[in-house]
């Protein structure tokens, strides 16, 4: 008897035929519906945004499948009580890291001062190599891991933190308060890829962003609330902070009259540095209903009690 799996999202027409793909590769007998009975339903594949809460009439339900990499939504739903996959695609990861990777370079090269113009003078600043530079990613999972590794490929010079141990090969690792203290101090350009959870919302405040050599850069593609947003405004106003490039913020779309979209210091991008891919992500959610069907773990679980 086939599989029943719910598609629990947007973009149904988009996904059904690259889903359809990925789940004939595998072999597996399935029916993919975007409505059913919850009764009969075996898989959802969901992003929090479907409008789906209760779980609770799922009650042959053996796993939901997030297209989502966040997923501080969901995780806390009471009437979730099978297992959650988050999304770690293959594209998503690639397309985070090229992101980074360009404005991490635009700060280092002093980009700005050029493309916005530099009205007559003729200022030779020129950079230090990206050897002399110190970029600091707090974050390193598959995200912060491999735009870490992209970033040292480029000779920067690279270190990460994480809160449970780490080890990247040629790039010093951090954890725990002492050593976020520390990657915070060494971070001339700083870059946020952790998940939101209790432990890390506002985690950037403004002690924290005290210990930033003065004139640092921030990118941020991870999540809005992991910085305190007056506490940064501050920071850029003082000079303590040299510019932030923000993709996340606490609500989106970022509100018109929020003092981000004019500060001089800010670059808004509308949360866009990475984004899930049907082609690829949809493998990803086959692996997994493969994997249930076959009686063999689940790849890519979140961890409740951790939140991610």
């Amino acid at each position: 008897m086939p599989c029943k799996i719910l598609f629990s999202a947007e973009n149904w027409s988009t996904w059904e035929a690259p889903l359809r793909t990925a789940l004939d590769e595998t072999g597996v007998a399935y029916d993919l519906v975007s409505d059913a009975a919850p009764e009969t339903v075996d898989y959802v594949v969901y992003a929090p945004s479907s409008g789906l809460l209760d779980f609770t009439p799922f009650t042959s339900l053996k796993a939901v499948l997030s297209l989502w990499a966040g997923v501080e939504k969901i995780v806390g739903n009471e009437t979730l009580q099978v297992p959650l996959a988050r999304m770690v695609d293959p594209g998503l990861t690639e397309g985070m890291t090229e992101w980074v990777t360009g404005h991490v370079l635009r700060h280092h090269l002093g980009m700005d001062a050029h493309i916005r113009g530099l009205k007559g003078k003729w200022r030779k600043d020129v950079p230090p190599l990206a050897r002399d530079r110190k970029v600091t990613i707090l974050g390193l999972g598959a995200l912060g891991a491999d735009a870490a590794r992209a970033l040292k490929a480029l000779n920067f010079d690279v270190a990460g933190w994480s809160r449970s141990p780490k080890t990247l090969d040629g790039i010093e690792t951090f954890t725990g308060d002492d050593g976020l203290a520390e990657a915070l101090r060494r971070a001339e350009i700083l870059v946020l890829l952790l998940p939101l959870t209790p432990g890390t919302e506002d985690l950037l405040n403004a002690d924290r962003l005290a210990r930033l050599p003065k004139g640092a850069m921030i990118v941020n593609p991870g999540r809005g609330p992991l910085i305190d947003d007056t506490a940064l405004l501050s920071a850029l106003d003082s000079g303590q902070v040299g510019h932030a490039t923000l993709d996340v913020f606490r609500v989106e779309p970022l509100p018109a009259d929020h003092p981000f979209w004019l500060h001089p210091k800010v670059t808004v991008t509308p949360h866009i540095a990475s984004e899930t891919r049907p082609a690829s992500a949809s493998r990803v959610i086959a692996e997994n209903v493969r994997r249930g069907e076959a009686g063999e773990p689940f790849v890519h679980l979140v961890d409740r009690s951790a939140g991610y």
